[in-house]
């Protein structure tokens, strides 16, 4: 009689936890299908602001050709624009400029901090100083590709799974301050606005340390 008591109880404890591993799995799995649902509509809209930059940048490369052209200096070799068959990387070369943008750093749903706001899901665009693929060539890992980019990204453009919702444009050099665009202005402001930041600037001669010594 016992025997049968005991199993009994068991058998209600056992239904207790699977009913508790179900609700609380239940959260977990929604949780993750809104980021995923998120995940697949940035991308999405990602992919076409990516596309309507290829045109800009194109657009970009003859303003500059007809500019320079016109000042008598040949740019048939060193302005031009280039991007991959499957639309995710493109470099445009500027004389002696080589900016590159990528969407190639949506591995997995990610969020967009906000100091002060909640976190954004969303997709990213990085425009990056250099030849992306010279630069990522040998690199084995994701964590190794981004480690990469990061070092010489000039900007990132944070598109949402909602296309009411603002794109967030952030320049390095200007640490965490957001600039808002619309999602029809993105494509265009944000290449303008990396090119400008490269360009308008300048370089500067690379000096070794000066060795000091008494005589």
């Amino acid at each position: 009689m016992s025997n049968g008591y005991e199993n009994f109880n068991n058998s209600e404890t056992s239904i207790r936890k699977s009913t508790l591993i179900q609700e609380r799995i239940g959260l977990v799995s929604t949780h993750m299908y809104k980021q995923f649902l998120d995940y697949q509509h940035a991308t999405l809209n990602t992919t076409e602001i990516f596309v309507e930059m290829l045109d800009n940048l194109k657009a970009i490369a003859d303003s500059l050709k007809q500019s320079f052209s016109a000042r008598g200096i040949s740019t048939d070799k060193n302005i031009f624009v280039e991007h991959d068959a499957d639309k995710s990387v493109a470099v445009i070369n500027i004389l002696w400029h080589t900016i590159s943008f990528t969407t190639r750093c949506n591995y997995e749903p990610q969020a967009l901090y906000r100091e002060g706001n909640t976190p954004m899901f969303s997709a990213r665009i990085m425009a990056i100083t250099g030849n992306y693929n010279e630069l990522v060539e040998g690199a084995k890992t994701r964590k190794e590709i981004m480690e990469r980019l990061l070092d010489k990204e000039v900007a990132s453009l944070f598109v949402p799974a909602d296309k009411t919702q603002n794109v967030i444009l952030k320049l390095r050099h200007f640490g965490n301050r957001e600039f808002f665009l619309t999602s029809t202005d993105a494509s265009r402001e944000f290449v303008l606005k990396v090119i400008e930041t490269i360009c308008g600037g300048g370089l500067l001669h690379e000096e070794g340390k000066i060795k000091k010594f008494n005589v």
